[in-house]
């Protein structure tokens, strides 16, 4: 397992995926590698938060694909304490299932401060979480998942990689557009037409609520797998890593913790009664 940082900082936020690539390549430390490698017709790039759904869609990924390499991003959030959680996670998978030591790839990790430096929201400010006056609650990072899907298609094409995976969902109500199905398809369509590449991008947990997500997990890697994210994956918003719940740590408070809680809830009573 290789970890790779790269950061994108300032006005070369706007530069391109060019830059992106070869800012990468300056950096100490950083390996890149040739400017495109072949197309893999079966790897995928995830994206890994160190959260529950990025965790279950890696798993969901390495029963799937020959090849994973996952990504993450820094830009600010106030709850930076979950790309710690990565590590614990990838290496309990490792663990968990020979076949996907086999699988996984290089982790690779952006700095993109900027859009936490342009965002005056709950999750990059030190602020009460609440809804705002067009109906969104302020935890929304405009742009954020456009951003993160457009930079991952970037590193995927380097990587040769078409397949991207994300954790996007609608179904359980965030309010945030750049979750919903319409968006994630409009923007496949602008990244294969801006990269000239058939680009893919899978978002296993769109259609399924917290309860499901859970069950995903399950079914993917049974109890070892849900064990190891209620333990080491990070949901709350407010970075609190201090209080063990049922369904893992948090301030208990926050939409996330909140979301995820009753998630849980009813995931673990319907398992509780399928094994009586």
């Amino acid at each position: 397992m290789t970890w790779h940082t790269a950061s994108l900082t300032g006005s070369a936020f706007y530069a391109g995926t060019t830059t992106l690539i070869q800012l990468a390549a300056r950096r100490p430390g950083v390996k890149c590698g040739p400017m495109t490698e072949p197309v893999q017709k079966n790897a995928a790039l995830v994206l890994f938060s160190g959260g529950q759904d990025s965790a279950t869609c890696l798993a969901w990924a390495l029963t799937r694909f020959e090849r994973v390499e996952t990504i993450g991003f820094s830009y600010g959030q106030r709850h930076a304490i979950e790309l710690d959680s990565r590590a614990k996670l990838i290496d309990g998978m490792i663990a968990l299932r020979p076949e996907w030591a086999a699988r996984l790839g290089e982790n690779h990790t952006l700095d993109i401060p900027t859009l936490g430096e342009v965002s005056e929201t709950a999750l990059t400010r030190e602020t009460a979480i609440e809804m705002n006056d067009d109906g969104l609650p302020n935890t929304f990072v405009p742009g954020r998942n456009l951003v993160f899907l457009t930079f991952a298609a970037a590193l995927a094409y380097r990587r040769g990689i078409t397949h991207i995976v994300g954790g996007m969902c609608e179904t359980d109500f965030s309010g945030y557009p750049d979750c919903r199905d319409d968006t994630i398809k409009a923007l496949n369509v602008a990244l294969n037409l801006g990269m000239a590449r058939p680009f893919e991008l899978h978002t296993p947990l769109m259609w399924l609520d917290k309860a499901q997500t859970w069950a995903l997990a399950a079914t993917l890697g049974g109890k070892g797998l849900v064990d190891l994210i209620v333990k080491h994956s990070h949901t709350c918003y407010l970075g609190e890593r201090g209080a063990r719940h049922d369904w893992g740590y948090g301030c208990g408070e926050c939409p996330a913790c909140s979301l995820r809680a009753k998630g849980w809830a009813t995931y673990a009573a319907k398992a509780k009664i399928e094994a009586q």
